[in-house]
């Protein structure tokens, strides 16, 4: 696989809506401004794409303008990075846009970009990953860079300034804390905290001993079932068999999965329902390790626990659970592709090679 260049101060950066519109609503205006000055203070030139602020409606619309923006952004060789604005529900609708556009698919080729998100844009991540690019799950423009506070969540923060870096490897430590989703996004909530708790916890081995080494893969659970058969959206299931966006079970094997549950919480028989899907397609008799993310607001921790552990039962693979990544905050930096030591002994995951060519 290819890696992109890290970024360096004065680096322009894409902001790119390949899910949901709402950067570009109105009542959004404050987050906007509050995430590009951010940008700035970093160093970073934020480069809105032409159709990234056109609305919800519009971009629902306009499946093939979401994808010429990012298509723009990987030619246009001034901009080194592209920051997803959101997730949403349906990005996999750019995809025939882009798999079957061969400037594209040359363009990330040739030019490897920094491309950071999650939710959603699991299913932007699978395309890179057919197309042989690392990607990073990780902070997006609304949800992180936009944090309403007076700063960015700290460790989410550190975590996104490894863009910056030329390091030969990253430990992806636990958080000392985590924060509850906020229930007001409204202007008047600018410069509020969020609600938050000590991490009692850490990374909790359900499963395992030594270490494994193997790498990364994975995503949102609920954005694999979409595409593996939940049928949100009548098309979605046989585009993604089209386009064979969902790994081989040959694909899966000797890797790290790394899974994570939506903000929707899915209830504890959904939960089982969808690993179910997973378990079907061999990934868990074939990977070595489950890396899984804190459900948000640690909403059905316990049962999300039991469900993950009696899942995996008969393929007795190795689990460590409450990884701050995803949907939960604050939230870390995964990158696809990377070879990973994952330490059930310490309870350490370090990811053992440069994040950037």
């Amino acid at each position: 696989m290819r890696k992109p260049q890290a970024l360096n101060i004065g680096d322009k950066v894409a902001i790119v809506s390949l899910s949901s519109g709402v950067l570009g609503e109105p009542f959004y205006s404050h987050e906007l401004k509050q995430g590009k000055n951010r940008l700035l203070e970093m160093g970073l030139k934020p480069v809105f794409m032409p159709n990234a602020l056109k609305g919800i409606d519009y971009l629902k619309k306009h499946p093939e303008l979401r994808a010429e923006d990012l298509k723009d952004a990987f030619i246009d060789k001034s901009i080194k990075g592209i920051i997803c604005a959101i997730g949403g529900d349906d990005t996999y609708r750019l995809i025939p846009y882009l798999l079957e556009d061969e400037e594209f698919r040359r363009a990330v080729e040739n030019d490897p970009k920094l491309f950071t998100g999650f939710s959603d844009t699991t299913i932007n991540h699978l395309m890179f990953y057919k197309l042989g690019m690392n990607t990073f799950y990780g902070p997006n423009f609304i949800n992180d860079l936009a944090e309403l506070d007076s700063s960015m969540l700290n460790y989410t923060r550190g975590f996104f300034l490894n863009y910056f870096k030329r390091i030969d490897y990253l430990e992806i430590n636990s958080s000392d804390c985590w924060y509850e989703e906020r229930e007001d996004f409204s202007k008047k909530a600018l410069g509020t905290k969020r609600i938050k708790h000590l991490e009692k916890r850490g990374y909790e081995v359900l499963r395992g001993s030594g270490s494994v080494t193997g790498k990364l893969l994975g995503g949102c659970l609920d954005s694999f079932y979409d595409i593996l058969g939940n049928e949100r959206y009548p098309h979605e299931k046989s585009l993604a068999e089209k386009y064979e966006l969902f790994p081989s079970s040959e694909e899966w094997k000797g890797k790290i999965l790394f899974l994570e549950t939506s903000e929707e919480k899915p209830s504890p028989t959904l939960y089982q329902k969808m690993l179910t899907v997973l378990k079907k397609r061999g990934v868990f008799e074939a990977v070595k390790a489950i890396l899984i993310g804190k459900p948000q607001n640690e909403i059905y921790y316990d049962e999300y626990k039991t469900i993950i552990t009696s899942v995996t039962e008969d393929t007795e693979t190795p689990i460590i659970f409450n990884v701050n990544f995803g949907h939960a905050y604050p939230r870390t930096i995964v990158p696809y592709g990377l070879e990973t030591k994952v330490d059930f002994e310490q309870r350490k995951i370090i990811i053992k090679e440069s994040l950037f060519e």
